[in-house]
This record gives structure tokens, sequence and C-alpha cells, in this order.
């Protein structure tokens, strides 16, 4: 396993600075992650740290509530674009989904897919806030806006990313949808797992102690 090629190495602590995000693309580099996962306020940063590597720059937009506006998460996108990222990890409105308004999440996704000029789109579902009904909705939702991939958490929930959320998701969504799995997640069993489960991508701020972690098991 090309454990580094699953793993967006994540910095999105509140008092995250400029340092400690020039650590996080050294340890990328070092560790050949997919991509770096930071606050929109670094991607420039973060891009040109990057510049002459494969790997991606990742942020997150309406995060961590999920509940701005879509014109607002729009202008955060194409901003955050703009400034260099390659993916975007998109939060919906929670409210709106317990709210059954189905046709405002769906318009919401839609219109930060098609704002972000073919950028991979990931659309945070915060299961640790819903039931299994909810997220085998949000995961036909996904399905049916071609969004690129589903992931489970932002890591300030309840909870983070469990194995019974990726068997649920991997079982309602079509062949194209992928899946993250974040939150919590800091061993390489507990990675294994998830990837065993139908996760594709990992977003863990523990991404050099899971490389050692692997490397001591063998």
């Amino acid at each position: 396993m090309e454990i580094g090629k699953y793993i967006d190495h994540t910095n999105l602590k509140m008092d995250a600075t400029a340092k400690d995000i020039t650590k996080l693309c050294e340890e990328a580099i070092e560790n050949g992650f997919e991509t770096v996962c930071i606050h929109p306020c670094y991607v420039s940063l973060a891009k040109n740290l990057l510049k002459d590597t494969n790997i991606g720059v990742c942020t997150v937009i309406g995060f961590p509530l999920g509940m701005n506006t879509p014109k607002v998460k729009s202008f955060e996108a194409i901003d955050a674009v703009e400034n260099g990222a390659d993916e975007i990890d998109m939060v919906i409105n929670v409210g709106a989904l317990k709210d059954k308004d189905y046709d405002y999440v769906k318009k919401e996704i839609e219109l930060i897919r098609d704002d972000i000029d073919g950028k991979t789109l990931k659309v945070i579902i915060e299961t640790s806030l819903l039931t299994e009904k909810e997220i085998i909705k949000m995961t036909e939702i996904c399905n049916e806006t071609f969004v690129h991939f589903i992931k489970t958490n932002t890591g300030f929930g309840k909870r983070g990313a469990s194995l019974e959320d990726i068997k649920t998701i991997s079982k309602h969504k079509n062949d194209v949808l992928e899946i993250k799995a974040s939150g919590g997640i800091k061993t390489f069993k507990q990675m294994n797992e998830l990837i065993e489960a139908g996760a594709t991508r990992i977003g863990t701020s523990s991404g050099v102690e899971i490389v050692k972690n692997m490397k001591e098991e063998k």
C-alpha cells in the first residue's frame, strides 16, 4: 500500500500559524502525501511551497458549521480556487438536511460544484450529527450531483469517522463517488480498517505518526 496517496495531511486548528503550515507542507513532501488540507487564508502560501511537487492544496469552505448562505460559500470557493486550491471540502447545511429541505442542500452543492472550474469537490456531511437515514440520503444526493467525494466529518463534531459510517455510505454510493474518512484517525490500524471498508481518502492531522506506525508494524 502506498499509504501517502490516501492522506490529506491536515492542519485546521484555530491557532495554526504560517510556520505550522510551512511544517505541514514539508512533512507532506517528505512522506508523499496526496494533499495538505488547510484554512483558506493559507492556500496561497501552501501553493507556493508545493509548486515543484505533485502534492495538491485542499481547503475548507463553510467550515466548520456549514451554516453560511450558499452565496457566501460560493464566494469562498471561487476565492480559494483563484488562490490556487486544487480541492474544495465544503460543509453542508445540516439544519437544512434535518428540515428535509433536500432541494436546498442539492442546489447548494451544485452551485459550488459549478463555480470551482472542475476542481475536486468533497461534500462534508458531518455524520456525527446524522441518523443512518440521513447519511443514506446525503449519499444519494452526492450520487445525484456527481461530486468527487463524500466526506464524513469536520473533526469539530461529536465524534470522528466510524466504520459504520463508511459501510453505510459504501452500500449506497454509486461507482463514481469516493469516500473521504476524517476525524479522529490516529493509527495505521484504524486507517487501514476504514480503507478496507471503502474509504479512498483519509483526512488526518496524524499522517506522520501513521506512517511511522505502519513501518513499526511491518
